[in-house]
């Protein structure tokens, strides 16, 4: 099976049947909830992994309703889909700042062929989550903003990790996106588990949109050091 096939099929397989959920929280699978996430996802993985070559992973938070909530494709929402992708999307055009980060990082990389050529993104947890409040308004949720939450999906995320790993993942080194909580957690179950040899550490693209993008090309830059020796 190609890289590709094997991404397909880890996403289609994509279910949360832990404990649970801390009330008024909701799980967010756009594999199973939106069928045009599944169509373009698989024709974006077809498009830049139809190889058997093995890649570095890169491992963000959990998936956001603008963004992997609507392609299936983490960090790449349905702006950036169809501008840097050129894959065709008939849903919402939804606009996530961070893909916009990602995409200009990519193409300073080189383009999106040749930056998926080495390196597969994901999350910690690979599906998403939705908080509401009492007016009924859902909004996006971290897995680490609740302690109760991030106890109750741990085997989940541990699962899951092995299980991406084996998709044909080199474990010399894993990019993390997020210096602060996410970074903190990754770090606790690599002790544990030991799936990487070590764990390199990169500013999360949200938060260099929010609150650094005036020095946007200064973490552009840092990422790509990061990634050179790839």
């Amino acid at each position: 099976m190609t890289f590709a096939e094997k991404i397909i099929d880890f996403n289609n397989q994509l279910h949360y049947t832990g404990s649970a959920l801390p009330p008024g929280i909701r799980i967010m699978n756009p594999f199973r909830e939106y069928p045009e996430a599944r169509r373009v996802s698989e024709i974006f993985y077809r498009k830049y992994y139809s190889d058997i070559n093995t890649r570095h992973l890169i491992l963000g938070i959990n998936p956001g309703r603008f963004g992997a909530g609507l392609t299936g494709i983490p960090f790449t929402d349905p702006k950036r889909l169809v501008s840097e992708c050129h894959i065709e999307y008939n849903g919402p055009p939804a606009h996530e700042p961070s893909s916009v980060f990602i995409y200009e990082m990519i193409n300073a990389f080189g383009g999106p062929e040749r930056f998926y050529g080495k390196l597969y993104i994901n999350s910690l947890c690979p599906l998403g989550f939705t908080s509401i409040d009492a007016k009924g308004k859902e909004t996006n949720y971290n897995y680490y903003d609740s302690p109760a939450l991030a106890t109750t999906v741990n085997d989940f995320i541990v699962e899951n990790i092995r299980t991406q790993i084996g998709l044909g993942i080199q474990t010399d080194a894993c990019f993390c996106f997020g210096t602060g909580k996410n970074e903190n957690y990754l770090r606790k179950l690599n002790d544990k588990h030991h799936f990487f040899g070590k764990i390199v550490a990169l500013e999360h693209p949200r938060f260099i949109m929010q609150y650094k993008s005036k020095s946007k090309q200064q973490y552009i830059d840092k990422y790509l050091a990061a990634f050179a020796g790839l």
